[in-house]
């Protein structure tokens, strides 16, 4: 083989060397295999249920642990009185963004309010924030539920800039000095409830 010729082969080899694959594709790869893990999670979940001679287990969001401070929101309460998380500073605040015309939202409601009721006499609170949507038209809705906790109107859609979330429901948990600790986007059932956010009150 000739000097030329194996010179070139070197070049070669080595500028592929050089040319590792894309960022994008690599990201891509690991999200695609992290949302197979937590698919075959939930499936091993349901089969171990059924397995087992139950139904499998409601699906239900599952929390995910987050470290910020709270934005600053203030908005007004069905009555019109203004209010903001400020107020709620040493209590446990489940800020639940939800609308009337949201189907997974109106599931969860009964779920909040009997968590809400089990907890509240140990400093927490829940705050409803009806997104987008006229104080008639969520007043009118509330009264056909058994909701207690306060409900927030947000007519501008301030919290979920506030929070840079525009799914709805989401869901955030803000400790006693104002640390978001807790976020999930979807309908959460109540013993994801009892698993991640108890242990925040409890605290």
């Amino acid at each position: 083989m000739s000097t030329n010729n194996m010179h070139r082969r070197n070049k070669n080899k080595k500028a592929k060397q050089k040319n590792p694959p894309p960022v994008g594709l690599i990201t891509m790869g690991l999200g695609i295999v992290l949302i197979g893990v937590a698919a075959l999670f939930l499936m091993s979940k349901a089969e171990s249920a059924a397995s087992a001679g139950g139904a499998p287990e409601e699906y239900s969001s599952i929390p995910m642990e987050v470290d910020f401070a709270a934005p600053e929101l203030a908005l007004e309460n069905l009555a019109g009185e203004p209010e903001s998380l400020e107020d709620y500073l040493g209590e446990v605040v489940l800020l639940n963004l939800w609308a009337t015309w949201c189907p997974p939202c109106i599931k969860e409601l009964p779920v909040l309010q009997e968590y809400y009721a089990e907890h509240r006499a140990d400093g927490f609170v829940i705050l409803g924030v009806d997104s987008q949507e006229s104080p008639e038209v969520v007043e009118k809705y509330i009264k056909t539920t058994d909701v207690t906790y306060p409900i927030w109107i947000d007519e501008q859609g301030k919290a979920g800039e506030a929070f840079s979330s525009f799914s709805l429901p989401t869901s955030f948990v803000i400790d006693r000095e104002g640390t978001v600790r807790l976020a999930w986007t979807g309908a959460i059932s109540k013993a994801m409830l009892e698993k991640h956010v108890t242990p925040v009150i409890e605290q």
